[in-house]
């Protein structure tokens, strides 16, 4: 199976440069897809400031969700070929059991009634 950058998802044979981490990758598909010409062009596109891509290249911030789907709306590319393409590779997303329990002392209506009156 081709994805929409043209890249086999199927063939591990591309080497281990597509299975390790490298935002660079994304960043600079994400450059040419949207023919724009640096990555300050790529920052206005994308609407961040400047430093948010500069750290994302250079292993200091992570690609976050939002950013992510910023870049799905700007490219058209979709989430998994985004995330392929920057090497994440991973099937599922665990998300711990602690950001889904009320906080000590509260009760669930309660902080239910808490969002419905703001």
């Amino acid at each position: 199976m081709t994805n929409q950058v043209g890249i086999d998802m199927n063939n591990d044979s591309d080497g281990d440069d597509l299975l390790q981490y490298n935002p660079n990758r994304l960043l600079d598909t994400l450059i040419e897809n949207l023919r724009l010409k640096n990555d300050a062009a790529l920052s206005r596109a994308l609407e961040v400031a400047p430093p948010v891509i500069s750290k994302i290249r250079h292993h200091r911030l992570p690609v976050g969700a939002s950013l992510l789907i910023r870049m799905h709306e700007v490219s058209d590319l979709s989430i998994r070929d985004l995330r392929y393409l920057m090497g994440d590779r991973r099937n599922k997303f665990r998300i711990s059991d602690k950001q889904f329990k009320p906080k000590e002392g509260e009760t669930p209506a309660a902080s239910n009634n808490n969002n419905s009156n703001s």
